[in-house]
C-alpha cells in the first residue's frame, strides 16, 4: 500500500517544478508510482492534495528562535539568521510558486506569508526587549526597521539564484544584514551602549 506520505513527498517534488497549473494528477501518479484514482481516492482533489502538500511542508520549517532576553546581540541575531536562511532555501522552490499564487489560492498565501509573519514576530519582540535593557534606540520605527531586515532576508532567499553579484557572499551575508539592522535600530554597539547591562558587566 502506498503511503499518504510517500505521496505527498511525490506532489511536493512535481509542484516545486511546475506549480498548481503544472503539477498535473497524472505527474503526481507518475512520481508517486501510482494510478491517479490512487490519489483521488486518498486526497478528493488536486487542490486538496497540494493544500497537504503545503501544510505539510509548513510544519517541516524549523525556524529558529530568538532568546527572550537579548545578551549577545551581533551573535544572537547572525545565528538566527544563518539557521533561518538554510531552512528558507530548502523551500525556496515552493515559496517561488505559491508566491505567484496567492491571489488564486488562499492556502499558497497562508504557506507564502506564514514564516514572513513568524519571522516579523520574533525580531520585533527581541528588538523590544533590547529596547526594555537601553540598549537599543526607543524612538526608532520598529515596524519599518524590522520589515526591511526581514525583507532583506528574504530577497536573498529569492532573488540570489537570479542576481547573486547584487548579494554579499553567501558566508558573509547574515553578518552583514544583522550589522546594519543594528545601526538601523541604534544598537550597532550594543555592548557600549549600555555598560551597566549585567550580561557586560
Amino acid at each position: 500500500m502506498v503511503s499518504r506520505e510517500r505521496i505527498i513527498e511525490a506532489a511536493a517534488r512535481v509542484y516545486s517544478k511546475h506549480g498548481f497549473r503544472g503539477a498535473t494528477t497524472r505527474l503526481i501518479a507518475i512520481e508517486a508510482g501510482v494510478n491517479e484514482v490512487t490519489l483521488f481516492r486518498t486526497f478528493g482533489s488536486k487542490g486538496a492534495l497540494l493544500e497537504a502538500v503545503l501544510t505539510e511542508k509548513d510544519s517541516q520549517l524549523d525556524w529558529p528562535s530568538l532568546p527572550l532576553e537579548p545578551d549577545d546581540v551581533e551573535a544572537e541575531l547572525v545565528a538566527w539568521v544563518t539557521d533561518a536562511l538554510s531552512a528558507l532555501r530548502v523551500l525556496r522552490p515552493l515559496l517561488a510558486h505559491t508566491t505567484s499564487e496567492v491571489e488564486e489560492r488562499p492556502e499558497a498565501a497562508k504557506f507564502a506569508c506564514e514564516g514572513r509573519h513568524f519571522a516579523h514576530d520574533q525580531v520585533s519582540a527581541w528588538v523590544t526587549a533590547l529596547q526594555h535593557q537601553g540598549r537599543a534606540d526607543r524612538n526608532i520605527d520598529l515596524r519599518t526597521s524590522v520589515v526591511m531586515f526581514v525583507s532583506a532576508m528574504m530577497g536573498d532567499v529569492m532573488g540570489r539564484p537570479m542576481i547573486p553579484d547584487a548579494y554579499p557572499p553567501l558566508e558573509d551575508a547574515p553578518t552583514a544584514y544583522v550589522r546594519c539592522f543594528l545601526r538601523m535600530i541604534g544598537a550597532h554597539d550594543a555592548a557600549k551602549l549600555n555598560t551597566s547591562h549585567p550580561a557586560h558587566r
